[in-house]
């Protein structure tokens, strides 16, 4: 089993989006860089945990437990025109662009990027480097450790 951190824009899919859904799951469309992706395609597997983590709005941080519950599969929006996502260099014969599916596990208080921050244990988290800004990272067994057992 991994764990990764999964950024999502709250008013686009956000964490009471995924709790109201059918089956309290969504499919991660959108994700248009290679290392995300590659994360999703090569790495991940159902049952691995995910921090479900609102970005681009005026609180980031995390929002709730969640858990990937599919393996990689193309994402539809790269082949729609009217789709913000659209890729029209991507084809159905050889997709560039892949998702998981994600299921609801719990909404938790927020754990504000300043939290995060605040503990020596997560110093090394992905989220917290400088400059990062990929919206799937890996969250190592210590850093979900600490934050299943001490900040939700």
């Amino acid at each position: 089993m991994r764990y990764w951190l999964m950024k999502s824009e709250p008013d686009e899919a956000g964490i009471d989006h995924l709790a109201s859904a059918p089956h309290r799951t969504l499919p991660w469309t959108g994700v248009r860089n290679y290392q995300a992706r590659n994360f999703m395609r090569d790495a991940m597997q159902p049952g691995d945990g995910v921090l479900f983590y609102h970005s681009s709005c005026p609180e980031p941080g995390i929002a709730g437990l969640a858990e990937v519950s599919s393996t990689a599969y193309p994402d539809p929006t790269q082949f729609d025109p009217e789709s913000p996502y659209y890729d029209p260099k991507s084809s159905r014969e050889e997709p560039r662009w892949l998702l998981v599916d994600v299921v609801f596990n719990k909404k938790v208080p927020l754990i504000a990027l300043a939290t995060l921050r605040a503990h020596p244990e997560l110093a090394e988290m992905r989220v917290l480097a400088k400059g990062n800004r990929l919206s799937i990272t890996p969250v190592t067994d210590a850093e979900w450790r600490f934050i299943t057992g001490h900040l939700v």
